[in-house]
């Protein structure tokens, strides 16, 4: 694969719970943003395979083929690309520390970002009481999950046929719901407490697909996201700077710039 040489290259990138091998997964959108932003070190936080999906049913196609070598040409031209495993992807802790092509195996890891702040990496689920107590109630609201997902892509294909972007309907409807913004907001003051214990300036995590970067009690939480639901990255610029990169949002807003009135908005899913 050719890399695209009109890309925005940062300092580091981070990118998790892309679920790869589940219908839900995004990704065309995936491949889209890694063919168009490029960084020295890249983080694969968690959640990148769907063990869990693949058990169940086969599922994998030309895009994900596509993620995957271009991944490893990453790794193998000169990018810092790291596996950070998650509960999706648990088939992979018994490898911790190990290299593939390149790409390094871990459970978690510290960041230094260019202005010198230390910030812990991981996926999350180790901090998810659900997962680590009553992993029966994780495998069935992954099932009903799985049910919003095919929803929620249905009625994006309705949307793309009215000439509408790709909105996540799921999402929506998941940080509307009390008890999930509950649950949010308890995962991140969780993690940061982490974060803090160790004497680090920030977290970097995913599990929940929920993006988002706050100050919590002097402890900078980062997530970033996901690519079944948000379509998200954090990013890390050359000062050390922290951003959320939201894709579908970034892609339409240079569609309605680019692109003469009336033409249908690209990658509408």
């Amino acid at each position: 694969m050719t890399i695209n040489q009109n890309f925005r290259k940062y300092r580091s990138i981070w990118i998790s719970d892309t679920h790869l091998g589940s219908r839900g997964c995004k990704a065309e959108f995936l491949l889209d943003f890694l063919q168009h932003n490029q960084s020295d070190h890249l983080y694969l936080v968690g959640d990148i395979i769907d063990g869990w999906a693949l058990r169940k049913r086969w599922y994998w196609d030309t895009f994900h083929d596509q993620i995957l070598h271009l991944l490893f040409e990453r790794a193998q031209r000169g990018t810092q690309v790291t596996y950070v495993s998650g509960n999706h992807d648990e088939f992979l802790r018994p490898f911790i520390h190990h290299q593939i092509t390149a790409i390094s195996l871990e459970d978690e890891v510290v960041h230094t970002t260019a202005d010198g702040r230390k910030f812990l990496v991981l996926h999350g689920d180790q901090f998810d009481g659900v997962m680590q107590f009553a992993r029966w109630l994780a495998i069935l609201g992954d099932w009903i999950y799985e049910r919003l997902l095919v929803v929620n892509n249905v009625y994006n294909r309705l949307r793309r046929r009215m000439g509408y972007p790709y909105w996540s309907l799921s999402a929506y409807l998941k940080h509307k719901t009390k008890s999930a913004v509950n649950f949010i907001s308890a995962f991140e003051e969780t993690l940061a407490k982490e974060a803090k214990k160790r004497q680090l300036d920030g977290i970097i995590c995913g599990h929940i697909h929920h993006a988002e970067i706050r100050d919590i009690d002097g402890v900078l939480y980062c997530n970033d996201g996901d690519w079944v639901e948000s379509c998200t990255a954090l990013v890390e610029e050359w000062d050390g700077s922290l951003h959320v990169v939201r894709w579908t949002e970034a892609k339409n807003a240079a569609a309605e710039v680019c692109l003469p009135v009336g033409t249908p908005e690209p990658l509408a899913a």
